[in-house]
């Protein structure tokens, strides 16, 4: 049974990637009716994972995996306890509704097919990820969402926001994802675990290794870039330039949850420190704070949610970082809670968009009559976003309210942060869902009406959901929260989850919220009004720094580039070889390997004789009065080294050096009558000496060290291979010719690379048309 379970789970695992690759030709064939047949893969998944509760309720983790990578000691592998199934069943079950959703809310759309397969990539990877135990298959999976979000959000591509917005998501978060493998690396390398398995094994323990900090820095700049903490909050309000269902899918189970889902996995060996209850309250608070103000602030639809998704993840960040059970438990709840609402939520505005034509709340209005699923979806929806009894939010509220009242590791301050921003969020939600519908319809809505069964039976469902959580929660409490919450806190609590009232302290902090959110609703304008002039005030905000940030790195490298690349071939020749002059003597002086040079060279006369011609050449070269000239002189210096090597009993390299050589003089003097230079050296004193000194120290560096290498006592274990081993492993009784052809196979195949790529240099040069002659008058002024 086991093994079945292990072979469906990876089959689970591909569906999503293998119904994107058909979706284009279903589209084709079937028009906008491919999204059921499509949504019926994400409810085969959302069937299975059912299927899987009893076994993990019970306290089973189902884990298996492959070699994907055994020298890296790599695998592709999977985890399925309480926390990676109920984001399973969340990316699943929503996603199932989305692709019926886009279907209508995108029909007639001329990339519609394309947008299913991006759509069912995006639901891949995030499944990948949650389900992922390997620390480098979870990475691969993190990344796979940031850039399947940016084919999302840039979908609309004619649109220069919709660019700027998928561009701006890719940046922050595919930088996030480095901090996030800089630090499972280190956990690899260093800790000596791979697997979350294994560093939940750790436990507490690791918070004392010296690398705890580190990794938790790193780790943290990947989840707060991914659900968009504060600072890096802009890309996720930007991210609205995507098409409704997109939205939808984003804010309410996929990439923007990715960030809390890796703080709640980590938590078991990274929880209940000092670091981690300090920093994640302080950037939740501040996130949940500004989420807030930034939503009331918005006229849009999908902004307002937009926002108060922001607020929503950092009030999740938060009561993650108090490691207080009950706090923790308030979390998963409105985890569950929020991914139900804020996608039907987000759907409900995209309908009213479709059918009214505008998402402007100060152009919307009576629409109750005329779209009443919508309005009925869309205010339950809104009951639950709002903490309202009988409601899955409003049980979220009093857990984290009874968390930071009495649990340890919370104070006032926080417990006045939730208290506000839940208020606050609580205005923005009937903002949404409530004030589109009543009072009076603007002449321009009269031809309103309710949309397609596909528009409507996601929201309709998932407000039903919202309810039903709380009114079954014997099965909410028993199959999805209390195996998350085991998962998590890393021991098997007991959660009260029920649909009571109890008056008591956590009671009256929600009676508080409510306040705080009616006051708000009633006074949107004004308040919309202040936050409006504050904002402007302040001016300078993160979105801002993105773009100054972006042209300030464009206008540097461009600085750069014609600093470096300003198109003198003299210049680049001179800082490559006075780097190549650094690296050769600089590390000889700063490290004491001086070597000692000898005093008298031991050389036979026809050595010297070999010397001295190298010497002649060299004053050739010096003295020549052209160019050409200067090329065949220098010619003289290969042969001289060709003689060495067959002096030395090499031959087969020295007719090699004479070939290389010959052909390099004739190819370079070639080249040099098809180019319109100068017939003799102008440079002036300065330059010379310059290029002397340059030439000079490279020189002295490529001697110096080879002087120290042949210092050093002969090393003979490769020689002694090559010599045992090149007849009966290459079948070759010449050693320089085995070791160039099979042992060394890959470096000649890359000389002859280079070899082709200068020929065809040379073919290009030589095809130049005849060169430039400069006139009279030029000659004259020279």
């Amino acid at each position: 049974m086991q093994e079945s379970q292990i072979d469906w789970t990876f089959l689970v695992m591909a569906a999503p990637f293998l119904a994107a690759f058909v979706a284009p030709l279903l589209k084709r064939l079937l028009g906008s009716g491919a999204s059921w047949i499509l949504a019926a893969a994400p409810a085969a998944m959302f069937v299975y994972f059912l299927g899987l509760i009893a076994p993990v309720a019970s306290g089973s983790v189902i884990a298996n995996g492959f070699a994907w990578a055994p020298s890296l000691q790599i695998n592709f592998s999977y985890r399925l306890d309480g926390l990676s199934l109920l984001f399973a069943l969340l990316v699943s079950g929503i996603g199932t509704f989305i692709l019926i959703y886009a279907g209508a809310y995108l029909k007639g759309h001329a990339h519609q097919g394309r947008f299913f397969s991006f759509i069912l990539l995006f639901m891949g990877a995030m499944q990948g990820l949650v389900l992922a135990d390997d620390f480098m298959t979870l990475f691969v999976f993190w990344e796979l969402t940031s850039i399947t979000s940016f084919l999302l959000i840039g979908f609309d591509h004619t649109r220069e926001a919709a660019r700027r917005a998928a561009l701006q998501a890719l940046v922050i978060t595919a930088g996030g994802g480095l901090c996030l493998l800089a630090g499972l690396l280190m956990m690899t390398g260093l800790v000596g675990v791979h697997s979350m398995t294994e560093a939940i094994a750790l436990g507490s323990s690791f918070a004392e290794n010296p690398y705890y900090l580190p990794v938790l820095i790193l780790l943290l700049g990947g989840a707060f870039t991914k659900s968009a903490q504060f600072p890096f909050h802009s890309w996720l309000a930007n991210a609205m330039e995507a098409p409704t269902p997109v939205s939808a899918y984003l804010h309410s189970a996929t990439m923007v949850k990715a960030g809390v889902y890796l703080l709640l996995r980590v938590h078991p060996f990274m929880g209940e420190t000092v670091p981690w209850m300090t920093i994640l309250p302080l950037f939740g608070g501040a996130t949940l704070l500004a989420g807030t103000l930034l939503a009331l602030r918005q006229t849009d639809l999908k902004l307002i949610l937009a926002y108060t998704t922001v607020a929503s993840l950092g009030l999740l960040v938060m009561l993650t970082g108090t490691s207080n059970e009950t706090a923790i438990l308030g979390a998963l709840v409105y985890l569950l809670a929020h991914s139900l609402f804020k996608g039907g939520l987000f759907m409900m505005a995209g309908s009213v968009d479709h059918e009214a034509g505008t998402r402007d709340l100060r152009e919307l209005g009576g629409l109750g009559l005329k779209m009443p699923v919508t309005f009925l979806s869309g205010l339950v929806l809104a009951w639950a976003m709002g903490g309202l009894f009988v409601t899955l939010g409003f049980f979220a509220k009093e857990a984290m309210y009874e968390g930071l009242l009495h649990g340890e590791g919370t104070t006032p301050v926080t417990l006045g942060v939730a208290v506000v921003g839940n208020g606050l969020m609580f205005a923005a939600a009937f903002a949404v869902g409530l004030l589109p519908f009543i009072g009076k319809r603007p002449e321009n809505l009269s031809g309103a009406h309710e949309g397609p069964i596909g528009l409507w039976i996601g929201p309709l469902v998932l407000a039903c959901l919202s309810v039903a959580g709380i009114v079954f929660a014997a099965f909410t409490q028993e199959a999805l929260i209390g195996p998350t919450l085991a998962a998590v806190a890393g021991a098997r609590p007991h959660p009260d989850l029920s649909y009571a009232i109890h008056v008591n302290e956590a009671f009256a902090a929600s009676c508080v919220t409510w306040a705080i959110g009616i006051l708000a609703l009633l006074a949107l304008r004004p308040v919309r009004r202040g936050l409006a002039a504050s904002l402007d005030a302040i001016g300078w905000g993160p979105d801002r720094g993105f773009d100054q940030l972006v042209n300030g790195l464009t206008n540097g490298s461009a600085a750069v580039t014609r600093f470096i690349q300003n198109g003198d071939l003299e210049r680049y020749l001179s800082i490559t070889f006075t780097v190549l002059a650094l690296a050769l003597i600089v590390p000889l002086v700063v490290f004491g390997e001086w070597p000692h040079v000898p005093e008298t060279f031991a050389l036979a006369p026809h050595e010297w004789a070999v010397m001295g011609l190298a010497a002649v050449g060299l004053v050739a070269v010096i003295v020549a009065e052209n160019r050409l000239t200067a090329i065949v002189s220098l010619g003289i210096q290969g042969f001289a080294v060709a003689l060495i090597y067959m002096l030395f009993g090499a031959p087969d390299l020295s007719f090699t050096q004479f070939m290389v050589e010959t052909l390099s003089v004739v190819i370079l003097a070639l080249v040099m009558t098809r180019l319109s230079l100068m017939t003799a050296d102008r440079r002036n004193y300065f330059q010379r000496a310059k290029d002397g000194t340059i030439a000079l120290a490279c020189g002295i560096g490529t001697a110096a060290l080879l002087i120290a290498v042949t210092n050093q006592p002969f090393d003979s274990r490769l020689s002694d291979f090559f010599a045992e081993h090149s007849r009966t492993i290459a079948h070759g009784r010449n050693i320089v010719n085995v070791i160039i052809v099979d042992f060394r196979g890959l470096d000649t195949l890359g000389e002859i690379a280079v070899v082709m790529i200068t020929g065809l240099a040379i073919l290009a040069l030589l095809r130049f048309p005849a060169p430039w002659r400069p006139t009279r008058a030029v000659e004259e002024e020279k």
